[in-house]
């Protein structure tokens, strides 16, 4: 196994106190089924202020939502009000349950790729602010308005932005070059959406890159002054998600994977994952063609370094993005999802089976499915743990992949093969750590008519110290 590469997780204090208690999980297995979600939301409040220091540090108005897309519990929406933040909203579900739970309107805001008039309706009728991604969105938005006989709060989602001449791409948002002439036709030279109140701008932009985030917001910066000289303030700029954060403790191994990934895709080592899938590498003609297509699992900037590296990007006047933004007295807002949920969740899963299949390869059954630990990542790249119901037997290290329960191929809950210690036992219990941001939920299935995980809120209050299960919530229960 020497070539077979770990990629060891950033793990929390109350993971590993939790498994530990193998009589505990069991019992939460035995309760729930297989597989289930924990979540223990302490870590939201250090994820939080990582930002909220670095405003404070520029004395920028400022206003953190929580990107409630990342998560379905009650638990964390719970947690983010209960810090102060505000949430972004993409569904009329997503809205009117954070409604329920109390929260002001104005920390609410709607960001959904697709607005049904029930959603439009409730959001004026309310008064959160729309982000508006094209002109039908804003017929539909004056038409509710109308009805309503009030004013709709809303924002203009922006891009196509440059970046060293070189314009973005992104199916979402009005064109940079064409939203001015639209604000200006339809907005300042007549009345044909009068009842739509403007407040700011809004980008969301796809990738990871601080740079783009930079020069998206220095353009958004320019183009609210041009809107400021047309007598159109714009009282804040939204640079979205998809700030960068870190889930593996060594950078070594994550070069190391990526080195032996090349070699093995390029077959001068044995195949480090199913089938020997590239995970966006290919051999073409010979020639390795190509990029890792997962996340970026290791980032020395993360979080808060980040939003800095965007705060003091500086443009042709040498006048940084935090500097320029405290002149124009416009609030920055953000939208962080995945790193606002780090340390916060856990998916664990029994084993059903093991098996040699016909090339050799030990699979490992659980009692589980891909999509019920599944994002947009071209694989979930952090070693899992694994619990061994039985004192430490004798056995041999083994090589590994878990397999979901769909019937299909595929059906894989990680494409890498994993090194373990020695062969799981049916009812050992696999862990895949950090997994509260956009692996839980976001592509959950129930085909098979399986039911989805049940997601438990652990408030770590213990009496003597024992764990039990009263100190689970079911999610739903909230």
């Amino acid at each position: 196994m020497a070539n077979l590469p770990t990629l060891t997780p950033i793990t929390s204090p109350w993971m590993h106190e939790l498994m530990e208690e193998t009589s505990v999980l069991n019992q939460l297995l035995e309760k729930h089924g297989s597989p289930i979600n924990l979540h223990q939301t302490d870590s939201m409040e250090e994820n939080f202020n990582s930002y909220h220091r670095v405003f404070e540090k520029f004395g920028l108005k400022h206003k953190i939502f929580f990107a409630r897309k990342a998560n379905k519990t009650k638990a964390v929406v719970q947690k983010a009000k209960a810090l102060g933040m505000g949430i972004d909203t993409a569904s009329l579900q997503e809205y009117l349950q954070c409604l329920e739970m109390g929260i002001d309107p104005e920390d609410l805001i709607i960001t959904a790729a697709v607005k049904n008039r029930e959603l439009v309706e409730k959001a004026v009728e309310n008064g959160s602010v729309l982000i508006l991604d094209n002109s039908d969105e804003c017929e539909l938005v004056q038409q509710v308005a109308a009805k309503q006989n009030r004013k709709a709060k809303i924002g203009f989602r922006v891009s196509g932005f440059f970046v060293n001449e070189k314009k973005l791409y992104s199916r979402f948002g009005f064109d940079l070059l064409e939203i001015d002439s639209f604000i200006t036709t339809n907005f300042l030279e007549s009345d044909n959406y009068n009842l739509l109140e403007y407040k700011g701008l809004h980008f969301h932009l796809n990738g990871y890159s601080i740079e783009q985030r930079s020069f998206a917001l220095n353009q958004c910066l320019s183009f609210s002054q041009l809107l400021a000289k047309k007598g159109l303030r714009t009282e804040f700029i939204d640079i979205g998600g998809g700030i960068l954060m870190n889930y593996l403790k060594y950078e070594t191994e994550w070069d190391y994977f990526n080195q032996q990934l090349r070699k093995a895709v390029s077959k001068k080592i044995k195949a480090i994952t199913y089938e020997n899938q590239g995970l966006g590498l290919e051999v073409i003609m010979g020639v390795l063609h190509g990029e890792l297509k997962s996340y970026p699992f290791w980032n020395a900037v993360s979080k808060g370094d980040f939003l800095y590296q965007i705060l003091t990007h500086k443009d042709h006047l040498q006048k940084s993005m935090a500097e320029l933004t405290k002149e124009l007295d416009i609030e920055i807002r953000m939208e962080p999802g995945r790193s606002m949920l780090d340390q916060v969740g856990m998916t664990i899963a029994k084993v059903a089976f093991r098996k040699q299949d016909s090339a050799g390869d030990w699979l490992v059954g659980l009692e589980m499915n891909m999509t019920q630990m599944l994002s947009g990542s071209a694989d979930f790249l952090l070693d899992p743990f694994v619990i061994y119901q039985k004192e430490q037997e004798d056995g041999e290290p083994v090589e590994v992949f878990f397999t979901g329960a769909y019937c299909l191929e595929r059906d894989l809950l990680l494409k890498r093969k994993i090194p373990l210690g020695r062969l799981p036992q049916v009812g050992d219990l696999a862990v895949f750590v950090n997994t509260a941001g956009y692996m839980m939920h976001f592509f959950e299935s129930s085909a098979h008519l399986f039911p989805l995980a049940t997601n438990l809120n652990w408030n770590r209050t213990t009496e003597n110290g024992k764990i039990d299960l009263a100190h689970f919530q079911n999610d739903e229960n909230l």
